[in-house]
């Protein structure tokens, strides 16, 4: 196994933060996770960066892009990132699976529930006040992160433009990545000064990122050991679905789902929205696992919980197997499903994170790359901006068209369906998170008390 990179520590009176240490915050943050990738990026940067200070600005955005080119749930395989950094591949492990536990048992037991007792009034006023909560996390989220990544017009304008290719314009997240990285690579050979704007690990002396960038160098990567980095992780991955198409056969429930679910792993481009219309077809229309109404409750499920939105397909998983089940207690095969699904959506980041990150790390101090990241960095900034202005308006509006101009998309809401008991929470949500400062789990908690009042008394 071990990892394609040794860490050397520098000689210096400070020191890493032990494993345990570490563990407190990775715990932390998956507690934390609200809010999609915007609020659980910008959870991890106020722990590790602001807080703790154990990472700098550069070296937090320089890990950021890296995660967001890569298939899956980039803000999971950013905490997974960061633990590897501080503590080889047992950090990354611990690191990134607690970041998915809590949204694994939430939603396991919320499936359970579902599948059992579909109108639950008490868990739909709690989901209804949390989503406010949710939303007001989103928008800080997007204001925190973009103050620190757009340092100039440029960067600014990279990142209108990324909005508006991705949001009315629906352009893949990989080609609006790709175009941004052309822009800053060639950006930074005619005007420097504009597009270097993501310091190195090779800058001078004076820029002082953070404890880890004092105490730890990496040393250059082998061949050897990434190819059995590789080999150990993908055998891991597929091995489970190899044994399920050779005991039972493609047309098992659970072999369809490791096949179906491998594959969808590998085209999480932009984050869970990006993916998600070509799950519930699939799901829905192809093999018929859960309607499309039973979809959008998953979803609101992934949104209202802990972890990655991705988290979704656990649901998905869970009500094909409830449903297919055969021999099997109902339950119990949702169970096993639940896993199965889970297994082959993260362990391809492990994947990725162990075997590309070493490489990453030794090229913190090229120019180029700078540059192109400092490019790719702004127009995630529109990404993220674009998650949450959906986020938006689906959350405070029943009805939402999309009308079509030949390649123009433009989100009408309805504005007769407008929730007012959404509007009210979500502008308490924002006073008291952005205004009063008050942190996640009190602002999720009160919005949750006045989603359940609304829902009974009003609704």
């Amino acid at each position: 196994m071990g990892t394609s990179i040794k860490l050397k520590i520098m000689a210096d009176n400070q020191s890493l933060p032990s494993f345990r240490e570490a563990f407190k915050v990775w715990l932390q943050i998956a507690l934390y996770s609200f809010g999609g990738p915007a609020g659980q990026i910008a959870v991890m940067h106020k722990l590790v960066v602001e807080e703790k200070k154990w990472l700098g600005e550069s070296r937090f955005l320089h890990a950021l892009n890296y995660c967001m080119l890569l298939p899956g749930p980039e803000a999971q395989q950013l905490v997974t990132y960061i633990g590897w950094l501080m503590h080889k591949t047992r950090g990354g492990i611990v690191a990134g699976a607690l970041f998915v536990l809590p949204g694994f048992l939430s939603i396991l037991v919320l499936s359970i529930v579902y599948a059992l007792w579909k109108d639950v009034g008490f868990v739909q006023g709690v989901f209804y006040g949390i989503k406010a909560a949710v939303l007001a996390i989103v928008v800080g989220a997007v204001i925190k992160i973009g103050k620190k990544a757009l340092k100039n017009e440029v960067m600014v304008a990279l990142a209108v433009l990324s909005f508006v290719a991705i949001f009315f314009f629906k352009i893949p997240f990989p080609t609006i990545i790709i175009i941004a990285g052309l822009i800053g690579w060639l950006g930074g050979k005619i005007w420097e000064e504009k597009f270097l704007v993501i310091k190195g690990h090779g800058d001078k002396a004076g820029v002082d990122d953070g404890l880890m960038d004092r105490l730890i160098q990496p040393v250059k990567p082998t061949w050897s050991k990434t190819l059995k980095t590789a080999a150990f992780w993908l055998t891991l991955w597929l091995l489970p679905v190899a044994v399920l198409l050779f005991a039972f056969g493609k047309d098992n429930i659970f072999t369809q789902q490791g096949l179906f679910f491998s594959q969808s792993a590998l085209v999480t481009f932009g984050g869970a929205y990006s993916v998600l219309a070509y799950i519930s077809q699939k799901a829905v229309e192809t093999y018929g696992w859960l309607t499309p109404g039973e979809m959008l409750d998953g979803l609101g499920m992934a949104e209202t919980t802990p972890g990655p939105l991705i988290q979704v397909v656990q649901f998905v998983g869970f009500m094909g197997a409830y449903r297919n089940a055969g021999s099997l207690d109902p339950i119990v095969a949702g169970m096993l499903a639940s896993v199965l699904v889970t297994w082959v959506t993260y362990l391809p980041s492990f994947f990725f994170i162990f075997t590309g990150a070493p490489y990453i790390e030794r090229l913190r101090g090229n120019k180029n790359l700078t540059a192109a990241l400092s490019g790719i960095t702004a127009a995630v900034v529109g990404v993220i901006l674009n998650l949450g202005v959906w986020f938006s308006i689906h959350t405070l509006f029943g009805k939402v068209e999309d009308l079509k101009f030949g390649a123009f998309h433009l989100p009408l809401p309805d504005w007769t369906t407008v929730d007012w008991g959404a509007v009210f929470i979500t502008i308490v949500a924002l006073f008291i998170y952005l205004k009063l400062h008050w942190d996640m789990l009190k602002t999720i908690g009160v919005c949750a008390g006045l989603g359940l009042l609304i829902h009974f008394f009003i609704h």
